[in-house]
């Protein structure tokens, strides 16, 4: 079985060229279902039926696997076993009458625009790693880049004179996105004054760097943004991905069309973007309850 997987992560890697952390996940949830099926004494994946999969989602279950990761699960099981009725002639697909659970739609979270200029305005810009955390900021603000595009920059893709980045997204999908002109004014700044002692005399093709000069971690990041609101008094659940939501909410409240912001997000559907409209919307209805005087 453990070949089976080994061959369908090669397959999903050539054909869908998806990103390192999507391949762990699904490598990480067909071992798991592995491990169930030889627990059951069943010896290949050809031999399952609907009652193994029912039997593996209530093994979650009871796990205490939410609805999101159970869902997570299940479409990992049916990609992998679509691949094995069109690569491995599988005659019977016990995923096909399988429904996932139903997920509640929530909204995502986001930073006020006066919370997000006091998390900018928070390093230290005298020291090089401050210079680097406000340039980073303001660079993930101005653009929603996600956290693994930011920290995988290299100096081919600044076009600063223009004012622009080019961005490889999900399935190395390309996009161009503005700059801004104080995430260029920061970005210029870390590169002429920080960087240099950053990299310690080392050749690197990555624009933000640790004090050993090398890429910073996504881990990394994601602490020092969490350090940073504790030091300004945020105190909501906060991450990378909170600015880059920030980022869409700020744009479409603002008056920014919904196809340019799914553009510089990089969203493959119109339909992903949309839920910021609902943001939006909940803004409105507020203003309203607040100043109509039948609110």
């Amino acid at each position: 079985m453990k070949n089976t997987i080994e061959e369908f992560l090669a397959h999903l890697d050539l054909e869908r060229n998806l990103a390192p952390n999507t391949l762990a996940a699904y490598a990480r949830d067909l071992r798991d279902f592995q491990t169930f099926l030889e627990k059951q004494g069943v010896k290949n994946f050809e031999e399952v039926g609907v009652e193994e999969i029912l039997l593996f989602l209530e093994d979650l279950r009871k796990r205490g696997l939410s609805a999101r990761s159970l869902a997570r699960k299940l479409s990992a099981l049916k990609t992998f076993y679509r691949y094995l009725e069109l690569e491995r002639g599988l005659k019977r697909n016990p995923l096909l009458l399988i429904e996932g659970p139903k997920l509640p739609r929530t909204l995502p979270k986001v930073l006020t625009v006066e919370e997000v200029e006091r998390l900018i305005s928070a390093p230290d810009t005298s020291t090089p790693q401050g210079l680097r955390d406000r340039a980073m900021l303001e660079t993930l603000y101005a653009t929603g880049v996600r956290v693994s595009e930011l920290i995988r920059l290299t100096f081919a893709q600044l076009n600063l004179s223009a004012g622009f980045i080019r961005v490889y997204g999900k399935g190395s999908k390309e996009r161009l996105v503005p700059l801004g002109d104080l995430a260029r004014e920061y970005l210029e700044r870390y590169l002429r004054e920080a960087r240099p002692l950053l990299a310690r005399g080392q050749d690197s093709p990555f624009v933000f760097l640790n004090r050993q000069g090398r890429p910073l971690t996504r881990q990394r990041f994601w602490q020092i943004i969490k350090d940073y609101a504790r030091k300004v008094g945020i105190n909501k659940e906060i991450s990378p991905h909170v600015l880059r939501h920030s980022f869409a909410t700020h744009l479409l409240e603002g008056g920014a069309d919904l196809r340019a912001v799914q553009m510089m997000l990089g969203h493959a559907s119109l339909a992903t973007t949309q839920i910021y409209t609902h943001l939006d919307l909940r803004n409105l209805r507020a203003i309203h309850e607040k100043h109509h005087p039948r609110g």
